[in-house]
């Protein structure tokens, strides 16, 4: 008996096959397929059918202008114009092809273009006239050149009657003139005509909520166009934008999935995502989001802000200012050029921010952003009082804005209003419901290291935020620094009981666990954070981190390291501490197998070029870091960075001539470098023009704001000539500008070197009296006085440096050296100290052994001993005391092994005639 029911069913769906079978070997059906799908709106449909079609149809001039057309509905400009070109070239009729072809150029920014080819174009069908001319419309607007866009207008309309496009054109030119009222009425007249132009619904949505804040109505707009037509890509960006101005980020996400149910591949729907992962600080989504629109779309001016934006919160500053720099090239739009000020800034070049915000700064474009960006480098150069100035304008134009306010509060610092500053600092955290106040407040607090007061604002932050663990790491760290070790474990405890994926918090605990010896409790802290997020950078650069700390081996290191490459290939960071972990160890051909293969996974990464050179010079292949740092300045032209990369290349070849124009280069696009015009004097001092350094030096010293530095200058260059007063006399006018530890150290010297001793300990006296916080200069004492085997007077000074910063972890070991020479009891302790808090340092680690050997602790001392040895092979002395140590605890052979790998050295090894009677009394 047959079943009706399924023969039915396989008969309809044998049916519908043999029918799709035949649609596929038609091409003329398929062409009538993908017109239908273009006209519901279905532009990755009708692209699969017409790409079908090519196959065998390559010189349809119809079937290009339909792929042009659906590709540039799909969103993707730059291919449309592709094919919309050859169908010019196969003679496709004017009116069917120059219309999409005018607006594609337009979509592209290609205005100049559009205008050259289409701009006097007259088309007799009146449909594509009208679109045409509102294109060459719009280009004349972006050109500002009103009497031909009035012009365009006029011809548009006069071939279609109240069209549309070009009366929303008209709306926007209204708009744009402020007058919001007579555009949003231009817009009614357009509905009132057509209820279904889902673009008037928009662009009427977008008014209300930009011109009037009127974010409820604008809302009910866009959810009218988006009724009229659900794949309306600008409507569903204006719905996200108006809910990530609300900080709804999950009502954002809702209407991002929505638009991926319409339009999943498009490149603005990309875009729109990658912009809420970074507002999310989902980094890693949002690289690969707009890396994916800049395969398509290089020059897209969103993805190029976009990914500009994650690689200056990635910390890559080259590549942030790479890109944000392309983008600002191709449009003046205030936003990427304050991200660029603000790379700048971020990147420590001062004198970049300014010019790069200069065309913000003045009357209606000066925003308070950009105002206090300018105020913060003023800051850094230490012009408190323009600094000031500009935030107070910036409190103006946005008196809300506790940012500003905050930045404000925190010149009183810099002035030396210490009370007011703080004062400041309270009122705004308790007014605010926001935390910026605050942690700039708990900032200040610790900085100078006023703890209790520091743990009170912590207090009242948790207060706020009583479910997140920012409060609770901060208060690990705070008993850290109060040396507090047990309070800051429990605080970090606390920190991940609210947030177990918190790093910053798994990252204190491994740190304790490995000063507590416990590196395998290190690794499983940071295993289980992995183990949730098996791709995290920090987390897997941790781990390396941890290994070398823990004293694994470089290849093991190495490993981990490879590993984060491998999971994460386009990402520079890892890329970049795999070449510098392999130029630590001296590994120069590993370094440079890595950074090649860096450089040809991602050819445009500055920072990669920049690793490539620096192996390249390191390797001695000089002429081979040249070209490398040539293209790298032809990436970055607006960067001096580059060029300074390229003298240094060009002095290791010994050839001035060529760095010294490279110097005079960066000095053009970054006229007051320091670090350029210091290289320019010592280029002169090193070809003896010392004429010409002083006039370099002497120039920077009458610069405003740089008299100090000029000062520092003027003195090294009277040094190398050992006239002595005149550096003095430099150094002392240096410090009337800048009082600071480098040039009070350098005025101490030179008097020294003057033979004025008596001037010199009168300085050093009225110094640190007047300066009891500058622990520079007495640390500086210390290592003049050991340099003169005056041990006891450097103990006294490295223990007045303790008492101000008891961290000090090369003082520490200082010390404990010293202990060991003048038999003091609390050497062991200080070696101690240095090891735990900066474990496996080679030399900390050799000054602790040799403490151990001589309080008879020997195994101790030698197992300590080889492992400074392993971390460092190269060193000579360490060698040289793991065999004494050998030798004193009566192992004849080790101490053997080790001396005879000395003896290779030769006289190179200043103990080699030791060397050799340890050898001859084994």
């Amino acid at each position: 008996m047959i079943d009706t029911p399924r023969y039915l069913a396989i008969g309809v769906l044998l049916a519908s096959v043999l029918m799709a079978a035949c649609t596929q070997n038609n091409p003329d059906a398929l062409i009538q397929s993908a017109k239908g799908y273009l006209a519901r709106n279905d532009a990755q449909a009708a692209i699969i059918q017409l790409k079908t079609v090519l196959q065998k149809r390559p010189e349809s001039a119809e079937v290009r202008t339909l792929l042009g057309e659906a590709l540039l509905e799909q969103g993707d400009p730059v291919s449309a114009e592709v094919e919309l070109r050859k169908a010019v070239a196969l003679k496709q009729p004017e009116a069917s092809v120059v219309p999409p072809l005018a607006r594609a150029l337009s979509r592209l920014g290609q205005d100049k273009k559009l205008i050259q080819e289409f701009g006097a174009t007259q088309l007799e069908t009146p449909a594509a006239a009208a679109d045409l001319k509102t294109s060459v419309a719009i280009a004349y607007a972006r050109q500002g050149k009103r009497k031909e866009l009035a012009a365009a207008l006029d011809a548009a309309l006069a071939a279609v009657p109240d069209y549309g496009p070009a009366r929303r054109v008209q709306a926007r030119l209204l708009a744009e003139e402020r007058d919001f009222d007579g555009a949003l009425q231009r817009l009614e007249k357009i509905l009132a005509k057509s209820p279904d132009d889902h673009e008037s619904w928009q662009f009427k949505g977008d008014l209300l909520y930009y011109a009037k804040g009127d974010a409820a109505a604008a809302q009910e707009a866009h959810r009218k166009a988006l009724a009229i037509r659900p794949d309306y890509l600008p409507a569903h960006a204006s719905q996200i934008a108006i809910l990530l101005a609300q900080r709804d980020m999950a009502g954002a996400k809702t209407q991002l999935d929505e638009l991926k149910k319409v339009k999943p591949n498009h490149l603005q729907t990309k875009y729109l995502e990658g912009e809420i992962a970074l507002l999310n600080k989902d980094y890693k989504t949002a690289r690969e989001a707009g890396q994916q629109v800049l395969k398509v779309a290089p020059d897209n001016l969103n993805a190029l802000r976009l990914v500009g934006a994650v690689e200056y919160q990635a910390g890559s500053l080259l590549q942030a200012e790479y890109l944000l720099g392309r983008a600002l090239q191709r449009q003046n739009h205030p936003a990427t050029r304050k991200l660029l000020a603000q790379t700048y800034l971020r990147s420590g070049d001062m004198v970049r921010v300014l010019e790069t915000l200069s065309p913000l700064l003045d009357g209606d474009a000066a925003d308070a952003e950009a105002l206090s960006l300018a105020a913060q480098a003023h800051l850094q150069i230490g012009d408190v009082a323009k600094a000031e100035a500009y935030f107070k304008q910036a409190a103006t134009r946005n008196p809300g804005d506790v940012w500003i306010q905050t930045a404000l509060a925190i010149t009183q610092f810099s002035k030396g209003n210490v009370d007011s500053g703080y004062a400041q600092l309270h009122q705004l955290a308790a007014s605010d419901g926001g935390t910026f106040a605050d942690m700039a407040l708990i900032s200040a607090y610790v900085r100078q290291g006023k703890f209790d007061a520091a743990l009170a604002a912590i207090d009242a932050l948790e207060k706020k935020l009583p479910k997140q663990p920012i409060a609770a790491e901060w208060r690990g760290r705070v008993q850290l620094a109060r040396q507090d070790v047990a309070g800051a474990r429990k605080s970090f405890e606390t920190a991940l009981a609210l947030d177990p994926l918190y790093f910053p918090a798994v990252s204190k605990l491994a740190g304790l666990d490995l000063a507590d010896k416990k590196p395998d409790a290190a690794k499983a802290r940071l295993d289980a954070l992995l183990k949730a997020d098996p791709k995290n950078v920090q987390v897997l650069l941790a781990l390396a981190e941890l290994k070398e700390k823990s004293g694994g081996s470089a290849d093991d290191v190495a490993t981990l390291l490879r590993e984060a490459v491998r999971l994460n290939p386009t990402v520079a960071a890892p890329r970049q501490l795999l070449i510098d972990h392999y130029l630590k160890n001296k590994n120069m051909k590993a370094a440079l197998a890595a950074a090649s293969e860096s450089v040809s996974a991602k050819p445009d990464s500055p920072e990669l070029l920049d690793a490539l050179g620096r192996v390249q010079q390191g390797s001695g292949e000089l002429n081979q870091a040249i070209a490398t740092f040539n293209r790298l300045a032809e990436l970055r032209p607006r960067s001096p960075q580059p060029l300074l990369r390229l003298a240094d290349a060009q002095m290791a070849m010994k050839n001035s001539e060529a760095a010294r124009q490279s110097l005079r280069r960066a000095l053009v696009v970054s006229p007051n470098l320091l670090a350029a015009q210091r290289g320019l004097l010592m280029i002169e001092m090193a070809d003896g023009r010392m004429a010409e350094a002083l006039s370099l030096a002497r120039a920077i010293q009458r610069s405003p704001q740089r008299e100090a530095i000029g000062s520092l200058f003027v003195g090294e260059i009277e040094e190398a000539q050992k006239n002595w007063p005149a550096a003095a006399a430099a150094y002392r006018t240096g410090l009337k500008t800048a009082p600071n530890g480098q040039l009070a150290i350098k005025l101490h010297a030179a008097l020294l070197s003057g033979s004025q001793p008596t001037e010199a300990d009168k300085f050093s006296a009225s110094w640190i009296k007047e300066h009891p916080q500058d622990v520079s200069f007495v640390q500086y004492l210390g290592d003049r006085a050991i340099a003169q085997s005056n041990y006891a007077l450097a103990d006294t000074h490295y223990r007045s440096v303790i008492k101000v910063q008891p961290t000090n972890t090369v003082v520490l070991n200082n010390l404990a050296w010293l202990g060991s020479q003048l038999r003091k009891p609390d050497a062991l302790g200080f070696a101690e100290k240095a090891n735990s808090l900066t474990p496996n340092q080679p030399a900390f680690m050799d000054t602790l052994a040799m403490i151990l050997a001589r309080t008879e602790q020997v195994g101790k001392a030698i197992e300590l001993e080889k492992r400074a040895v392993a971390l460092q092979p190269q060193h000579a002395q360490f060698r040289m005391n793991l065999a004494r140590m050998y030798v004193q605890a009566g192992d004849k052979d080790s101490a053997k092994s080790e001396l005879e790998q000395l003896t290779k050295l030769g006289d190179k090894f200043p103990a080699h005639d030791e060397v050799g009677r340890m050898l001859k009394a084994l």
